[in-house]
C-alpha cells in the first residue's frame, strides 16, 4: 500500500471513532442530566451537545464516506461486496437517524432553556421529543456498532 493510502485510512479510523465517541459521549451526557431533571444543567448540557453535534460529528460524517469511497476507489472494490454494500446501507440508516437528531436536539435545547428562563420544570414536548431522540439514537448506535464489526472483519457475521 502507498503513503497516501495508509494516510487516507488513518484519516478514515480517526474520523469513526471521532463521529462514535462523539455521539456516544454526548449521548451519554445528554440522558444523564435528563434524568436527573435539573433544568439548569440540561439546558447547559444541550447546548454542548448541539454544538459538539456541529462541530465534530457533522465534519467527520462527511469525511467517512469521503475517505471510504477514495480507498474502496483504490483497492479496487466492488460496491456490491457484501460486507462493504451493507456497511454502506447501516451508514446510509445511521445519517438517516442522525439528521433528524440534530433537529430534535436543537429543539431539546431549545425548550430546556425557554424552561430555565421561566423557571419551570421540563415541559410534556421537551419529553416527546426525547423520546424520539433516544429511539433514534439507538437505531445509529447499533448501526454503527455493525459497521465497526464489518470494517474489521470484512465478511458478513453469518457467513464463515
Amino acid at each position: 500500500m502507498s503513503e497516501g493510502y495508509f494516510l487516507v485510512n488513518w484519516l478514515h479510523v480517526i474520523s469513526a471513532t471521532v463521529l462514535f465517541g462523539t455521539g456516544v459521549g454526548s449521548a451519554y451526557y445528554l440522558l444523564v442530566s435528563t434524568l436527573r431533571r435539573d433544568v439548569r444543567v440540561v439546558a447547559a448540557v444541550s447546548r454542548q451537545v448541539v454544538l459538539a453535534d456541529w462541530l465534530f460529528t457533522a465534519t467527520t460524517a462527511v469525511l467517512q464516506p469521503l475517505t471510504g469511497a477514495w480507498m474502496v476507489s483504490r483497492l479496487g472494490l466492488p460496491w456490491s461486496t457484501p460486507w462493504l454494500a451493507l456497511s454502506v446501507g447501516l451508514y446510509a440508516l445511521a445519517i438517516a437517524c442522525w439528521l433528524p437528531v440534530v433537529w430534535i436536539q436543537m429543539r431539546l435545547r431549545d425548550l430546556a432553556a425557554a424552561a430555565d428562563r421561566e423557571g419551570t420544570t421540563l415541559p410534556r414536548a421537551y419529553w416527546r421529543w426525547f423520546g424520539w431522540w433516544v429511539g433514534l439514537g439507538f437505531v445509529a448506535f447499533f448501526a454503527f456498532l455493525a459497521i465497526f464489526w464489518l470494517m474489521v472483519a470484512k465478511r458478513l457475521p453469518w457467513v464463515s
